[in-house]
């Protein structure tokens, strides 16, 4: 992918083109361009992260999501049984795998996009438009459920407000420990004035408080 035709973090126009893009998607009937929108909103989420212009990377993150997705519901229509994609005069068709490989998708990123789009629409939409979009990851896991038609949550026995509550706080928990293990300790504490140590005491107070809890009830 050209990086140079993305648009720069500071002069990125996607908050007033986002219901644009959704469209653009849902009438999307390619793989590959699918495919390019995705990679394309990957690497400007990265952009906007480090730019550290929280707005931008949430919207490139929907816009990827719902590329993924999207492309997920496009292989979902090709044959996938072994010799399905061969037609009744014997004249081969494209076969779900080659349709992703020509579309520069990798046998794990076939997998991802079709349990996106597996992920109960009404679901995924509720999550994607929130305040904190989830990760790929997290909607792909959601969409390993066999039983069509039936949400996850459902499937595990779960209310949806308890799945999404465990989902995200597990998400929260791993970028938590992702941040704080990038610190050098030492230079935390020679970096901190007496007071700001007494703050930092006390938050780790309270996070521990409430971790105690949920390990007590695990």
């Amino acid at each position: 992918m050209n990086h140079a035709l993305l648009p720069s973090v500071a002069k990125a126009t996607l908050p007033v083109k986002y219901e644009a893009a959704k469209l653009a998607l849902t009438e999307c009937n390619r793989v590959d361009e699918c495919k390019e929108w995705s990679d394309k909103m990957m690497a400007l989420a990265s952009y906007a992260k480090q730019a550290k212009d929280e707005e931008l990377e949430k919207i490139a993150m929907r816009i990827r999501a719902r590329a993924i997705r999207r492309c997920g519901v496009l292989l979902q229509e090709v044959e996938n049984a072994t010799g399905a994609h061969l037609k009744s005069g014997g004249a081969p068709t494209l076969s779900r795998k080659e349709a992703a490989r020509r579309a520069g998708m990798s046998p794990d990123q076939q997998v991802t996009a079709i349990r996106v789009a597996r992920v109960d629409g009404d679901l995924f939409e509720e999550q994607i438009e929130s305040d904190e979009p989830p990760t790929i990851t997290a909607l792909a896991e959601q969409g390993t459920g066999k039983a069509k038609g039936v949400p996850i949550y459902v499937q595990q026995g779960m209310t949806k407000k308890a799945f999404q509550a465990g989902m995200y706080f597990r998400e929260d928990l791993k970028h938590f420990i992702k941040q704080i293990e990038g610190y050098d300790y030492d230079d935390v504490i020679a970096g901190s004035l007496p007071e700001e140590r007494d703050d930092i005491i006390r938050n780790i107070s309270v996070i521990s408080q409430h971790l105690n809890k949920i390990l007590e009830m695990l």
